[in-house]
């Protein structure tokens, strides 16, 4: 879910990078799963399409997400790395049943102006 609060000290692509990260490592994004483009996720957002672009950009350089050219922005594959940050995320040593329980395939992206399911119900 990604939820932009206009009232957070932090900026909007960190929201929108933390929400995305969230849902990568507790599994609601699986690897290679394709992201939605910068344009359609800033629409539906109602922010500017940089914001998003930054967000990208970020998690890319992080290697949660990868690029290809033509294509988009997909999440990477799960490897010790992965496990690694879902631990970090969950404050476990280990992550057991940090992914075991799964969410419903919906992106639910909150604003000001209604709600927006993004993916496959």
């Amino acid at each position: 879910m990604i939820v932009l609060d206009y009232r957070d000290s932090r900026p909007l692509y960190q929201q929108v990078k933390d929400s995305l990260r969230r849902m990568m490592l507790t599994g609601l994004l699986e690897p290679d799963e394709k992201l939605p483009s910068v344009r359609s996720l800033a629409t539906q957002l109602a922010i500017n399409p940089n914001t998003i672009q930054r967000a990208y950009a970020e998690l890319e350089a992080e290697g949660y997400i990868y690029s290809v050219a033509g294509k988009g922005s997909f999440v990477s594959t799960g490897d010790g790395e992965h496990l690694r940050r879902v631990a970090e995320l969950t404050g476990r040593g280990s992550v057991g049943g940090a992914v075991s329980d799964r969410f419903d395939r919906i992106l639910l992206v909150e604003n000001p102006y209604g709600s927006i399911h993004l993916g496959n119900p």
